[in-house]
């Protein structure tokens, strides 16, 4: 029988990377650092990537989805 193959996180919840860019605008670092720290043990490459557009959005949105591009 074989052993079962490592154990993948969850996704990130949108809730989390909402919250996190809500206190990233609102200024709020106590909160966005223990945000971002539940963040770290829970995301993926993926999960990275969602946040920065998500930040982006926030705090420039008059940029649109159009100009993202993933490296």
């Amino acid at each position: 029988m074989d052993a079962p193959g490592p154990a993948h996180p969850p996704p990130t919840r949108p809730s989390l990377v909402e919250a996190i860019t809500d206190a990233a605008h609102d200024g709020n670092d106590s909160v966005l650092r223990r945000l971002l720290a539940r963040f770290a043990e829970q995301a993926t490459i993926t999960d990275l990537y969602t946040l920065r557009d998500a930040l982006d959005t926030r705090l420039h949105p008059h940029r649109g989805l159009g100009h993202r591009s993933r490296p």
